[in-house]
């Protein structure tokens, strides 16, 4: 399957299975609140806020939770990142969500990085997180020590190579049903010591299992903290969804 089909699949499958497309928010995430906000004046940097209502910072700052969609990388999938945070995560947590940049019509790679490029890219998805984040801690106050990088799908290959930049202020990644092509990747020497949660379905079609094999052996190879779970369904969110983030989320905490 060539990389046009496939994402063009995963984006298909992504949208309608977690049918976001509702301009009404549902009554379960009502408490919470979402603003939109971009990076100085890069119309392209643009992420979204969500936030629980009336929630005041803890001491040390909120938890914060960088999500990635998969699909299309847009903003409609805000319904699921807020469930995702009223969920998942503790009360002391706040949610952040990238929009995925679009630079030409015919773009077929949703989050480019540096070395899975698309036409006419400014910046790279490792340098948007990282300037999202920084502009995030302008706004709010933030636990340094507890942020956390989510992705899916599509956004996972990015994902991947936000963790390996050398420096970085993100602390543990999430990465679900997603692919990992060491071509795409810079050396995984600063994989070590970082914590990952990858988890993945043995009957997922869309995107092989054998590669989220690879990403854990590779990166435990490489010294990171890795944790591999399964899930059973193929691809798509399925089953205990907010349980299993649950969990991911706490094994990044080191809890």
């Amino acid at each position: 399957m060539n990389r046009s089909i496939s994402q063009a699949l995963i984006m298909l499958l992504l949208t309608s299975a977690t049918g976001l497309a509702s301009a009404q928010v549902p009554k379960d995430i009502a408490d919470i609140e979402t603003k939109k906000y971009r990076v100085g004046k890069d119309e392209k940097k643009i992420y979204l806020l969500h936030k629980r209502k009336e929630s005041k910072a803890p001491k040390k700052g909120y938890k914060l939770f960088v999500i990635l969609p998969g699909g299309n990388g847009s903003a409609t999938f805000q319904i699921f990142v807020k469930r995702i945070l009223k969920n998942a995560c503790s009360k002391d947590y706040i949610a952040v969500q990238p929009v995925a940049p679009k630079w030409h019509d015919k773009q077929q790679v949703v989050w480019p990085t540096g070395k899975n490029r698309e036409k006419g890219q400014k910046f790279t998805t490792e340098k948007m997180i990282e300037d999202i984040i920084k502009d995030v801690r302008k706004k709010v106050k933030v636990d340094k020590k507890s942020i956390y990088c989510m992705a899916w799908s599509s956004s996972g290959p990015a994902v991947y190579a936000a963790a390996l930049q050398k420096k970085t202020q993100v602390t543990g990644y999430f990465i679900s049903q997603s692919v990992f092509r060491p071509q795409w990747l810079p050396d995984l020497k600063p994989a070590k010591g970082r914590r990952f949660f990858i988890e993945h379905s043995p009957e997922d079609l869309i995107c092989p299992f054998k590669l989220a094999v690879l990403a854990k052996d590779s990166l435990t190879k490489a010294k990171a903290k890795v944790k591999f779970e399964t899930y059973k369904g193929g691809h798509g969110w399925r089953g205990d969804v907010y349980g299993r983030i649950r969990k991911g989320v706490k094994w990044l905490e080191g809890k």
